[in-house]
């Protein structure tokens, strides 16, 4: 006697295919519900004691706090970030491999390098953790002996001496880097960039006179307390409360010259969205976290976007910046 195969029938075939499909999304389920279950790891692109790295660090001890695992933080710097971050986008989406950077590495990065390996698709936002504008800084005995005090006063002394203003930034593409370029090239202004590895280098460069000027960040604040840098202009639609007889870039003239910088955390896509959402509530804790608060102040206005609206907010900046990127030329290997 011959044996027959079996044939399923159109109800055996459905049961099936529910019960495949149950069994493929079980392992991420399962993954969520009992996630974190070992260390964390922080990726940050970015050398100890930059701004990114300060941030990072403050987080990853409210993250320990809050989810019961160790969080550690990996300095990856080079590139302007793109190393550790194009790190982070290869990583698996498990939740245990994570991201902090600024918006040059999410927003400009991909635009402007050639050799790339990464794009703003290959992530997941978590939350942005801090906004804030630049600061026009100047070395104080070099604005004094060319009688600059004034934004103006920066590009009147560029046109009389032509490519003799020293500019510095994180690195080539950075968003400093790129906000002081399309001011000169606004202002038909010829001036000299000199990329460092970090935003707090670029501020020592200043501060020694190693470097006329540049756009700072909120770590200058110190400095210009203590008269170690001349603040001439903020790049915020308003007045910075911390710096109120300082003008805008729009009260000295420059209108719709509004740039601001952010800090943000991410997981790579593909992250479970429950594990996106516990992220983003664990971060959300440093609000109430008084040593947090004040490591972040220091830095930045706190501003914990949701998910939805931080990559809302990353693509509009990604189409903006993408015209300012055309506009300038501006292309890096």
């Amino acid at each position: 006697m011959t044996a027959k195969h079996w044939q399923p029938t159109r109800r055996a075939t459905l049961a099936l295919c529910l019960a495949a499909s149950w069994l493929a999304a079980a392992p991420a389920h399962a993954q969520a519900d009992n996630w974190p279950a070992k260390p964390i790891r922080i990726v940050v692109g970015f050398p100890a004691g930059s701004f990114t790295d300060t941030i990072a660090r403050a987080l990853s001890d409210q993250l320990s706090k809050q989810l019961g695992q160790p969080v550690i933080v990996d300095n990856k710097p080079g590139a302007n970030g793109a190393i550790g971050v194009g790190e982070v986008a290869r990583s698996a989406p498990d939740g245990y491999t994570l991201l902090v950077t600024n918006s040059s590495s999410i927003t400009i990065n991909p635009q402007i390098y050639k050799k790339i390996t990464y794009q703003p698709k290959d992530f997941a936002p978590v939350t942005m953790l801090l906004d804030a504008p630049f600061i026009l800084t100047a070395n104080p005995d070099w604005a004094s002996k060319h009688q600059i005090r004034s934004a103006q006063d920066v590009i009147a002394y560029a046109k009389r001496n032509p490519d003799k203003i020293s500019y510095g930034s994180a690195g080539p593409g950075n968003i400093a880097h790129l906000a002081f370029a399309q001011w000169s090239n606004r202002t038909g202004v010829k001036t000299t960039h000199v990329p460092y590895k970090s935003a707090s280098q670029a501020q020592l460069a200043v501060l020694s006179g190693e470097l006329d000027t540049q756009f700072d960040t909120w770590s200058a604040l110190p400095q210009i307390a203590a008269s170690k840098l001349l603040p001439l202009a903020v790049t915020a639609p308003q007045r910075m409360k911390q710096l109120p007889n300082v003008p805008t870039m729009a009260e000295a003239g420059y209108a719709d010259f509004n740039v601001t910088f952010w800090a943000g955390l991410f997981a790579p896509a593909g992250t479970p969205p429950a594990i996106v959402d516990k992220l983003y509530e664990a971060t959300k804790s440093m609000l109430q976290n008084e040593h947090a608060r004040n490591v972040l102040s220091k830095q930045g206005d706190m501003v914990m976007l949701a998910p939805e609206p931080f990559g809302q907010r990353i693509a509009k900046e990604v189409a903006d910046w993408k015209q300012v990127i055309q506009r300038e030329a501006i292309a890096l290997d």
